[in-house]
């Protein structure tokens, strides 16, 4: 007996916690269990991705008497390889496993299916599985999770620690004979949820003006950004072609990649921004001064430099209108390579922004020192040098916030999981030029959009300024520049005086037109005419004359002008197509525009539906949260409540259709 109890106390003791261990590993098996992602919303708090629990199902292979036959039911269920499946449930149970995954994060159908089949030896859990509920939208910036519910690109990766929070474990409990007869999962540290600065409705004006512009122009690529020049908020950022991050797979690599932040390019013309400023901040010049441009020659060291047109004597302002290459390159010698590579570091170039985002590059930027004699000759209207659409975003952001670089960032906020804000953004801001330059340069860049080559970036109803851009591409295999390959930008701000937005675009390798003024100035046009009356800024030009030929509606003596029937029809449905805002406001001031409504607040007008199938109607009611009645079938005749009524959520709205003739 007292060896006995000598034995006993020792087990107890000094062995304990070693045979708790080896008990534990005999017994219990442990496997990653996948717990909720946090949210991700955009600015107005609308979810741009979520996880949703579904089924994930396993095997505990020691219970399962005929492999092959278990296995074959299951693969025609779920569609996997039957003798695959065989072969690791035979496997496992030679080898004694407790626990083998068969299928992860299924459809409720086959999970239905699977369920059905009632296998001995096959069990579920709950696994959540992310959605993405607006599909392509903003793939780039949101990213997408792999199997294990862990970010592998865009936000989703940058801010992995913070979405997923501490994953929890199932533990799978087995007897001596190695049978289970428990599981258990252990919860998971609540994740955060991240806010964007992106708006989901400007990101979706975005992408479809810019799909549209690659489209047209048989391009390669596109890239836009849209942002806020006084926080430095992006409240766009797109790609084309993109992919949906709900099944990431199915796109190739070079697809997924985030050309806005990972391409590099020489910017050609926008570029010619930074000698001009840093002429005009050291007092080396003046807009109205007068610069010989050589009837479009000049030689720097021994290299001849000649511009697109033989331009004579030419103001700076109109130098810059015109695109004037010898204009830049003065101004650059007046500079001088210290100062220019310290103005080109100022305005962010050769570095990263910073952005939440993987994979950003910091472009190419060479230290002066390492400059040759005729180096001035190249940079100065953009070449030499390698930039990312979106550093040429920030750049002219500067220049429209007075001067005041505000580091762009795509976070607002980290939230916890009850609600209450983690962190805020507190984005780094810095001079770059003096506010007298940044609105010399602003009134010089409108005169680029009035009398140069960005006429095509003239908006409705706003000021606008900008800079094109047209650069040649290297041949990899000659590594000389191309004579047919191109890259075509334009970056803009409105309205001129007070700018609300920047917006940059680039299309890689356009077919046909390549200069920046016709490929990418329109699509400049395009993103600022929709973005900025969602945003409610105030129109700072008056509405164009129009003829009773233009169409327009008649109206009272003193009324102001409407916009045509089809125009605001038009404008009314793609943004209710978009299916990312509910609510259409009313016109703005002048009576001449239907625009996106910022909130629910907001006043509600019924849009007019005359001309719509059964389908379309029925789509724009569910959006605006209206009850539809429909009335026979065809084309609708008659609405009630009309076209422009004052109109409220939830309230019932009757509709004819009919088939004309």
């Amino acid at each position: 007996m007292g060896a006995v109890s000598a034995r006993l106390v020792h087990l107890q003791t000094s062995q304990h916690e070693w045979h708790l261990r080896r008990a534990r590993a005999q017994q219990q098996q442990a496997e990653p269990a996948g717990g909720d992602r946090g949210l991700i919303l955009d600015r107005a708090g609308r979810e741009l991705a979520r996880s949703v629990e579904v089924e994930s199902f396993f095997a505990v292979p020691v219970e399962i008497e005929d492999a092959q036959a278990a296995a074959a039911r299951l693969a025609s269920v779920l569609g996997l390889d039957a003798g695959a499946l065989a072969e690791r449930l035979r496997r496992g149970r030679e080898t004694g496993r407790d626990f083998i995954w068969i299928a992860r994060r299924v459809e409720d159908r086959e999970a239905e299916a699977v369920r059905a089949l009632g296998l001995k030896g096959v069990h579920s859990t709950k696994e959540p599985k992310r959605r993405y509920p607006n599909g392509a939208l903003a793939a780039h910036v949101l990213g997408f999770v792999g199997m294990d519910e862990a970010g592998l690109a865009g936000v989703e990766q940058f801010h992995n620690a913070a979405l997923a929070g501490e994953r929890g474990r199932l533990f799978v409990e087995g007897d001596a004979r190695r049978k289970s007869y428990e599981s258990e999962q252990a919860p998971s540290r609540p994740p955060q949820s991240l806010v964007l600065t992106i708006d989901q409705t400007v990101q979706y004006l975005t992408e479809r003006a810019l799909a549209a512009a690659v489209t047209r122009a048989r391009a390669k690529s596109g890239a836009a950004v849209v942002l806020d020049p006084r926080t430095g908020e992006i409240l766009a950022l797109a790609n084309a072609p993109t992919f949906d991050p709900n099944a990431p797979g199915e796109a190739k690599a070079e697809v997924r990649r985030n050309d806005a932040l990972q391409n590099i390019y020489e910017p050609g013309s926008t570029f010619k921004v930074v000698a001009f400023s840093a002429a005009l901040e050291e007092r080396l010049a003046k807009p109205d001064e007068r610069i010989d441009c050589q009837m479009g020659t000049i030689n720097v060291a021994g290299r001849t430099v000649h511009d697109h047109t033989a331009f004579g004597t030419l103001t700076m302002t109109e130098a810059l209108a015109k695109s004037s290459n010898v204009a830049a390159i003065k101004l650059g010698l007046r500079v001088g390579d210290a100062r220019m590579h310290d103005y080109m570091t100022r305005f962010g170039f050769g570095a990263k922004t910073g952005i939440e985002l993987p994979g950003e590059t910091a472009g190419l930027l060479r230290n002066h020192t390492r400059w040759h004699p005729s180096s001035m000759g190249s940079i100065a209207m953009g070449q030499e040098v390698g930039v990312t659409p979106l550093q040429m975003a920030a750049a002219f952001a500067a220049l429209a916030n007075d001067g005041v670089r505000v580091a762009p960032h795509l976070v607002r906020e980290t939230r916890n999981a009850d609600g209450t804000v983690a962190s805020r953004a507190e984005p780094e801001a810095r001079r770059v030029v003096s506010p007298e330059t940044a609105r010399t340069v602003r009134r010089m860049l409108e005169s680029v959009t009035l009398k140069g080559t960005a006429k095509a970036a003239q908006l409705e109803g706003y000021t606008a300024a900008g800079k094109t851009g047209t650069a040649q591409k290297i041949d990899p295999r000659t590594r000389t520049y191309s004579a047919t390959k191109h890259v075509a930008s334009f970056v803009g701000f409105a309205p001129v005086e007070a700018p609300e937005v920047v917006v940059a675009v680039v299309i890689d390798e356009p077919v046909g037109a390549y200069h920046g003024g016709d490929v990418a100035a329109p699509v400049f046009k395009e993103i600022a005419e929709n973005v900025l009356p969602y945003m409610s800024v105030e129109p700072d030009l008056e509405p164009k004359q129009a003829s009773p030929a233009d169409g327009m509606l008649a109206r009272e003596p003193g009324a102001p002008a409407e916009a045509p029937t089809a125009k605001r029809e038009a404008a009314a449905a793609a943004r209710a197509e978009s299916a990312l805002l509910p609510v259409l406001a009313g016109r703005d001031g002048r009576g001449d525009a239907v625009v996106f409504a910022a909130s629910r607040e907001r006043a509600l007008l019924m849009p007019d539906l005359r001309g719509r199938s059964v389908r379309d109607a029925a789509r724009i009611c569910a959006q605006l949260g209206l009850d539809l009645q429909a009335l026979g079938e065809g084309r609708a005749v008659r609405q009630q409540p009309a076209g422009g009524a004052s109109i409220e959520a939830g309230q019932l709205v009757r509709v004819e259709f009919g088939r004309s003739d």
